[in-house]
């Protein structure tokens, strides 16, 4: 581990003076009748940070949430905000990787090969990119240092780094020591900044693989169906977050990164900490490491006409088993006055 610890100290000093001069502003004080106290602040590239402190015991969890989840897959695409969520732990330009640059022409051409078999119709053809796929792959696998990442955290004495994504959100998820709040900020800003989409078609197989568990939960295949009937043209009912068989056989990395560039954004983003840290004391750490990250334009999001359904709707699905019953209701959105009461229900 002596490795990664001068690696990463070097890098920490080419980013703390990349960022000097940043500034923060204070969204809201915490409120009084706040149990949590909670704290928020906004980076002046727009990335905003919420910040609660727990002197109970000397660790921290971090979350790093992006304000994009499966309803902003392409239609054509869907899945693609799941899959990124598993390539970002593949590493940067830095981690995960014996020499980048080496590295770096393997994976051009393998984008290459997997956006001209995304275009191509010919099954023939299709077969034989991905036996290109597959020999590329081989060699740029030699140049990738697969769960580094992993590795260095554990290091750190982390635990629980895991991330989900949903509907709405890809949330990046983290527990640990407080005294390793600075290590974290040096990676977590590298990795988001400056991600690197190694391992593709491996992890491809890790996604395929959850795909198979999701169609044999009989539960997850009726909340599909039940999603569809509930929401016709909404992307709630028409783009699972897992994405749909036929666009997971038919990847492409150029979607990918298109992806990345629209969402991943610090103005898209927020940083949620919370344990044994003072705001005062963590701020110009964030503002040091992320502060440098420029913000980008984001593109106005449609709005969906998808009315509620003006009857009762009855959605069979067949699976070996017990049988099991579902009853799903459209309700209110967010921040509706109902939303409470509802949610307690």
């Amino acid at each position: 581990m002596v490795i990664f610890s001068s690696r990463w100290c070097v890098l920490g000093t080419v980013l703390l003076c990349a960022a000097a001069g940043a500034e923060w502003t204070a969204m809201f004080d915490a409120a009084p009748d706040d149990p949590l106290k909670v704290k928020a602040f906004r980076l002046k590239n727009g990335l905003e940070v919420f910040i609660t402190e727990n002197h109970e015991e000397p660790r921290v969890y971090a979350e790093i949430a992006v304000r994009a989840g499966s309803k902003d897959d392409p239609d054509d695409a869907t899945g693609l905000a799941h899959y990124m969520e598993h390539l970002l732990f593949k590493g940067s330009q830095r981690l995960g990787t014996l020499d980048f640059e080496q590295e770096r022409v393997l994976l051009d051409r393998i984008q290459a090969l997997y956006d001209a078999r995304f275009a191509e119709k010919d099954p023939a053809r299709r077969e034989q990119l991905l036996l290109e796929i597959n020999r590329v792959s081989e060699e740029a696998a030699k140049w990738a240092i697969p769960n580094e990442l992993d590795r260095l955290y554990r290091a750190l004495g982390a635990k629980g780094l895991n991330a989900h994504t949903w509907h709405e959100e890809v949330v990046y998820k983290v527990d640990l020591p407080a005294n390793r709040l600075e290590q974290w900020a040096m990676i977590e800003s590298d990795r988001f900044a400056h991600p690197v989409f190694r391992l593709f078609q491996t992890e491809l197989e890790t996604v395929y693989e959850e795909m198979n568990r999701a169609l044999d939960n009989k539960m997850r295949v009726l909340q599909y169906a039940v999603d569809g009937a509930m929401f016709k043209r909404h992307p709630y009912g028409q783009k699972p977050t897992l994405g749909t068989v036929e666009h997971l056989k038919n990847p492409s990395i150029s979607r990918l990164i298109s992806f990345y560039n629209t969402w991943y954004a610090p103005n898209n983003m927020a940083i949620f900490l919370s344990g044994d840290l003072r705001a005062e004391e963590v701020m110009p750490l964030i503002d040091h490491y992320f502060g440098s990250w420029e913000p980008r334009p984001l593109p106005e999001r449609p709005k969906w006409d998808d009315p509620a359904p003006a009857a009762r709707e009855e959605v069979r699905v067949r699976f070996e088993g017990e049988p099991f019953v579902l009853l799903a209701f459209r309700t209110v959105p967010r921040n509706h006055p109902d939303e409470e009461a509802l949610t307690a229900l």
